[in-house]
């Protein structure tokens, strides 16, 4: 099994390329269920889950084909099953539920079953589709949901914002008669990225960027070609990397808009951020200070992006606070952070560090996709080598990590 090998200690100057959005990129492919039409998407990134959806989609009779950075989908639905060995390597999976049921009346899917982050129930996205007139039934494992008169439109009120939910009523709204409601929706950036791509494809959305998404259903759908917005958390992840060894690092095609609540973070705690217009750069004029974050919905600060700054203020002169309001167990990178020499302390949804001068090199291990960055931002600034293992949870949203940053200088590789 790969592990990654970094000696930290070295400030990273140079760019890098921002890659397309894989929280976007997934709704996106799923897509493909809802026309027999071909749909390209452009700036795809070569992601592990990425090769896991198009793994299903292929199941389900759409030939995906990979052309450098686009991704083309396209064909006729030949079987409405997502199977247990697949929807297990991957939650997102769930997203094939709204497209098949919308398209083809039915669908069989797995049950995603456990997450390491937290529970991440179904429900709303169940629940919005019962409203949408599907007959919905658990058995064995699987959700097996039919629309015997197809789906009609409806106002569903989200008791709490789900991006999932939202993306899978979206779709499936898009192909239902009548108009549907969709109240405190998610507004994340995927969500709008997701709408402009149906409206390519032919669908009649209102609302973008607001909690209340109006769509007034077609009977068809058509090919389109749509391009994947740049990855926000990619993005972040990589500031903080140029925050944490005190480098200077241009991010080629990244949105500042996206990451608005991150970036003021970031500037509070001592950080430059100079936007340009392909981008922005990040560098460090002075020492870094603590500052205390909380998790929220877009627009607040993203959960995704929870880990990488709490290994940020591990270094930071003073205390600080992180606070997770998302999911309920999202702090396994303490333990790691803490064998580096970090000082936290876990208190219920909240988590307290008190900066350390320096971290030193240790071996760690990955438990999640967002905990394995947060070790190897550590890594860069700890003094002596790091060990990362598990990395594989790295592959799922990290395109060239090891190229990216060692093109700016980081000492690391792949063992």
């Amino acid at each position: 099994m790969d592990s990654i090998r970094i000696t930290g200690g070295v400030p990273l100057h140079g760019r890098i390329a921002i890659s397309g959005a894989k929280n976007a990129a997934l709704p996106l492919m799923a897509c493909g269920l809802l026309t027999d039409e071909r749909l390209t998407l452009t700036n795809a990134a070569r992601l592990a889950d990425l090769a896991t959806m198009a793994e299903l989609l292929a199941q389900h009779g759409l030939a995906v084909d990979w052309q450098g950075r686009a991704i083309s989908l396209g064909g006729q639905i030949t079987n409405t099953e997502a199977p247990y060995d697949i929807v297990r390597k991957m939650r997102a999976s769930i997203l094939v539920l709204g497209p098949l049921l919308a398209r083809a009346g039915q669908a069989r899917v797995s049950l995603p079953g456990g997450c390491a982050i937290g529970t991440r129930p179904v429900d709303l996205h169940l629940k919005g589709l019962e409203a949408m007139g599907a007959v919905i039934r658990l058995d064995g494992g699987y959700i097996e949901a039919t629309a015997p008169h197809g789906l009609r439109g409806a106002t569903f009120v989200f008791p709490f914002v789900s991006v999932g939910a939202t993306e899978n009523l979206l779709m499936a709204a898009s192909l239902a008669e009548g108009q549907t409601i969709l109240k405190n929706a998610a507004r994340e950036p995927e969500i709008t990225d997701l709408a402009c791509c149906l409206i390519a494809m032919g669908a009649n959305i209102e609302g973008l960027g607001t909690d209340t998404l109006v769509v007034d259903g077609v009977k068809r759908l058509h090919g389109a070609t749509h391009a994947i917005l740049p990855d926000r958390i990619e993005t972040g992840t990589y500031a903080c990397a140029a925050a944490i060894t005190g480098g200077d690092i241009f991010l080629e095609n990244a949105r500042a808009a996206d990451l608005g609540a991150v970036l003021a973070s970031l500037r509070e705690a001592g950080v430059v951020i100079s936007e340009e217009e392909t981008g922005f750069r990040v560098t460090r004029a002075n020492g870094l200070h603590g500052v205390d974050a909380m998790t929220e919905p877009f627009p607040g600060f993203p959960t995704d992006m929870q880990a990488q700054f709490m290994a940020l203020m591990a270094v930071a002169d003073g205390a600080s606070m992180v606070t997770e309001t998302i999911f309920e167990n999202r702090f396994m990178h303490v333990p790691e952070l803490n064998r580096m020499g970090a000082r936290i302390n876990v208190h219920g949804a909240s988590a307290i560090i008190r900066g350390v001068k320096s971290l030193s090199g240790a071996p760690v291990m990955a438990t999640d996709l967002r905990a394995s960055v947060s070790l190897v931002l550590a890594g860069l600034a700890a003094k002596g080598d790091t060990v990362i293992s598990r990395v594989y949870h790295l592959d799922r949203g990290y395109e060239a990590v090891e190229q990216k940053l060692a093109a700016c200088g980081a000492r690391i590789e792949r063992v």
